[in-house]
């Protein structure tokens, strides 16, 4: 995990919605955890800094950091997207959003941000300037096309009209792959259910759930990404999602009170009235918020 983005789950996770500033000595401590090096942690709370996304603060020869409301507003709309999602969902109907647009090849960041920004919503390419989604709403869409400043650009809500059987005409599902989706489950479950059975025999210590906690987060929020929750007809027989989330949702918040207690740990290394306010958060606690 690049280091800006370990430190900014980790004060997602363990310092969410907090006024204090943190030592940034703790948090480099907090980094080394995960093998950062101190230079590359010092450097990272630097760029975020300049990226508006920390607030630095100075008491004597030490400096401190927290998130700024506007991250930490990101990270709330963000993590309720991800503790959503492989949830129960409201039934579909049958209408597909389609964003259909036109990006000059030499405008590639923006062509980028929008492609990132219309998958974290749920679309998938159906065609290269036509995208898809079962599940997103046109406001927000629109939203998004306003904010990054794409002129060349229409939303709309639409039905699909079946082909006939041996028809070369695609239908919206195929937006998604499959096979490649299924596998990215598979490896998932691989590597997170054996966790879940040492989670439940309590053979877990805090440092390690620090670790697997952070770690099974940051693989979890891609699947909104890569699949964005697409309704039960439109999935193959025995689609792993549901499996995934609880074995997500079990070991996440069955590690929370163990890496709270190695985050207090190494925060009251550097003060320890801030170790009494490190606080973890459930899947529950967040969607319910």
């Amino acid at each position: 995990m690049p280091p800006q983005h370990l430190l900014t789950t980790l004060l997602g996770d363990y310092w969410y919605r907090r006024e204090e500033h943190l030592p940034s000595a703790a948090l480099v401590r907090l980094a080394e955890e995960f093998g950062v090096s101190a230079v590359a942690a010092r450097a990272a709370l630097s760029r975020l800094a300049r990226r508006g996304l920390l607030e630095s603060a100075k008491r004597g020869r030490r400096t401190y950091y927290r998130l700024t409301d506007r991250a930490d507003e990101v990270l709330t709309e963000g993590q309720a997207h991800i503790m959503s999602f492989g949830g129960d969902s409201e039934p579909w109907d049958h209408r597909w959003t389609i964003a259909g647009f036109s990006v000059p090849e030499e405008q590639r960041d923006q062509r980028h941000a929008l492609r990132t920004r219309l998958r974290w919503l749920g679309f998938a390419p159906l065609y290269d300037g036509m995208w898809v989604s079962p599940r997103a709403g046109a406001a927000e869409t629109l939203k998004v096309l306003r904010e990054l400043g794409v002129g060349n650009a229409t939303v709309f809500r639409a039905e699909h009209v079946l082909g006939e059987a041996g028809s070369r005409l695609r239908d919206p599902v195929q937006a998604w792959d499959f096979d490649e989706l299924r596998a990215a489950y598979d490896g998932f479950l691989a590597h997170y259910e054996p966790m879940l059975a040492r989670v439940r025999e309590g053979a877990v210590g805090a440092a390690e759930a620090l670790i697997t906690r952070s770690g099974i987060m940051d693989t979890w929020r891609t699947f909104p990404s890569l699949e964005p929750g697409l309704p039960a007809e439109l999935l193959p027989d025995g689609w792993p999602r549901g499996r995934a989330r609880a074995v997500f949702v079990e070991v996440y918040d069955k590690l929370g009170p163990l890496a709270e207690i190695r985050v207090a740990q190494i925060v009251a290394e550097f003060d320890p009235a801030l170790a009494k306010r490190v606080h973890h958060h459930t899947t529950r606690s967040i969607t319910h918020t």
